[in-house]
């Protein structure tokens, strides 16, 4: 399907017709209506849909790395990452960051009219359908409501009172509709729609089945905490035998992982041999300065690293991780001596992080601060992405060209089945059925404890203290919650989950506060940066530029 989709859109150029006073002569390098009403069209319209997936299209607002799907810089404001780079290097994140946030801010604009036009493709794809009066186009119709959801439910989860676009309002030019109120129920229609009509299995990879809408329906479930409904749905997912973990972590995040078992619905990332357009735009910030890249964006928090700590059981310290640090290098130039961390650690914090000392995804132990960009006066710290990064080796990840040499061609996981399972348990905490939670949070585990770890570069052994353990009981509802949320955390860091975990369990204000203060105690100048996070941030500002554009029909979140 990857290829499909560049061929598509090298093609899709213009897809309306011109229609006016003077002429009916369909113009130049454009598709009149009746030739995409029929089989072809469709399924060129609907690749079109799915490559909006990335977020990056032709004529955007703003940067590609603003409204990239991955959503990376999501994770920046939360307790996850920080921005990175330098301080004065994208003033606009870095305002995002540290919470003085404006409704101007071209981040916000980027990801509110990335995803627009996601919708905005789908329902195009689904006008044409209501055109067509022969043929069976159920199947494309299910996948294009399967990508409309996804679409909306970003958007709903991100900003929280957005407008629901029908192919109503497509068919007529009623792009201003105004945004009332949450749009679960119109999500909910469409995967339900997808859920009856997709098949059981699919030829090409990278398109959703059955069991896909089903996992992706529950999810929806879970961020309206409509337990019993997300039980259900992911029950059947798990208990249909089709996905499963890898045997290795750290597979989901290289070539070896693209449309595994484990993999229920991602961005199909490429490289090429051109520029890489169909790379990871999003991350194409994120690599290591070192590497003669620009730029060192999404460093990793010393909180994260914390959460990584084990208790000499191999369990984690679910409320007293932040009461040591990971000996870290914050302070220390590349060429002083350093002592790394000897205590026990969660074997996922190497393959999430990049750490001195420790092997980075194939290019060596990381030297240190000669790795990081930013100095030590700014907010960034000493760490580095991994699971974004293409490993050394793997040049089928890797692009040529500029920019593109940054594009990795890993595929974004939207939903893997790690997640499906932590979800599935997070509904049978809520449900009081803790044992139900123990198998799948351990089932999570056991694979890390199985896994390889991180070596030595001489290859003597383990890079660190490795040493985890699955729960043997839940005594508690209250204990399950807390070691749910924090399995969440190991497992998907810097996935782009965090911002919206926190925000769904209503901890966003006591998390992040204490974050700032904890935060600070490594990264000095970061206590006189962040302003507090107050309820408000719970939902991103409807961009200003929207509100303008809509002659006043969409109305901005409180606060704001």
């Amino acid at each position: 399907m990857k290829k499909t989709i560049y061929i598509v859109i090298a093609l899709l150029i213009v897809v309306l017709s011109c229609n006016d006073a003077f002429t009916e002569t369909v113009e130049v390098g454009a598709l009149s209506d009746e030739a995409l009403q029929n089989e072809a069209g469709i399924n060129l319209l609907l690749v079109g849909a799915y490559s909006a997936l990335d977020g990056i299209r032709e004529n955007a607002f703003s940067d590609e790395w603003t409204s990239s799907g991955d959503n990376w810089w999501m994770d920046t404001i939360s307790d996850d990452a920080h921005k990175g780079s330098t301080d004065g290097d994208q003033a606009d994140l870095y305002a995002l960051e540290t919470f003085n946030w404006s409704t101007g801010n071209p981040y916000l604009l980027g990801k509110w009219t990335g995803l627009f036009s996601g919708v905005n493709r789908a329902n195009n794809v689904l006008s044409v359908i209501g055109k067509v009066t022969e043929g069976d186009f159920t199947q494309q119709e299910a996948e294009a409501r399967f990508l409309r959801a996804h679409f909306n439910f970003e958007l709903q989860r991100a900003f929280g009172n957005v407008p629901f676009i029908s192919v109503e309002n497509f068919n007529n030019g009623e792009f201003n509709q105004p945004n009332t109120g949450p749009i679960w129920d119109q999500i909910e229609l469409d995967f339900q729609f997808a859920i009856d009509n997709l098949p059981a299995n699919q030829e090409e990879v990278g398109r959703p089945i059955q069991l896909t809408a089903k996992a992706y329906k529950a999810k929806v479930h879970l961020y309206q905490s409509e337990w019993s409904e997300a039980s259900t749905l992911f029950n059947d997912v798990i208990s249909s035998g089709k996905f499963a973990l890898l045997s290795e972590f750290a597979d989901n995040f290289r070539f070896a992982g693209d449309n595994s078992e484990e993999s229920l619905f991602a961005i199909q990332f490429t490289a090429d041999a051109a520029s890489s357009p169909n790379g990871n735009q999003g991350g194409m910030l994120n690599f290591p300065n070192a590497f003669g890249f620009c730029c060192g964006f999404y460093q990793p928090s010393q909180d994260l690293v914390n959460s990584f700590q084990t208790d000499g059981s191999g369990l984690p310290l679910l409320d007293t991780f932040n009461q040591t640090d990971v000996t870290n290098d914050y302070g220390i130039s590349s060429d002083e001596a350093f002592t790394p961390h000897t205590d026990p650690l969660d074997p996922r914090l190497d393959y999430t992080v990049g750490r001195r000392g420790i092997d980075y995804n194939n290019y060596g132990e990381m030297v240190g601060k000669d790795w990081i960009r930013a100095n030590f006066s700014d907010i960034s710290g000493p760490y580095l992405p991994k699971k974004n990064v293409y490993y050394h080796g793997e040049d089928a990840n890797v692009g040529t060209g500029g920019w593109g040499q940054q594009q990795s061609g890993i595929n974004y996981h939207i939903i893997r089945y790690a997640d499906v399972l932590l979800m599935a348990a997070e509904a049978a905490v809520e449900l009081n059925n803790l044992s139900l939670a123990l198998e799948y949070v351990n089932q999570v585990r056991n694979r890390a404890k199985n896994m390889t770890f991180v070596q030595n570069g001489d290859g003597t052994g383990n890079a660190a203290n490795y040493e985890i353990e699955p729960y043997v009981s839940f005594p508690s509802q209250d204990f399950a919650r807390k070691a749910v949320r924090h399995e969440r955390r190991l497992e998907l860091s810097m996935e782009g989950h965090r911002l919206f975990d926190l925000r769904r369990w209503g901890n966003g204000v006591q998390v992040m506060n204490a974050y700032f203060e904890n935060e600070a105690r490594v990264i000095t100048s970061f206590s006189d940066d962040p302003s507090p996070y107050d309820s408000k941030h719970d939902l991103l500002p409807i961009p200003i530029t929207a509100i303008d554009l809509s002659g006043g029909t969409l109305t901005q979140n409180p606060g704001f």
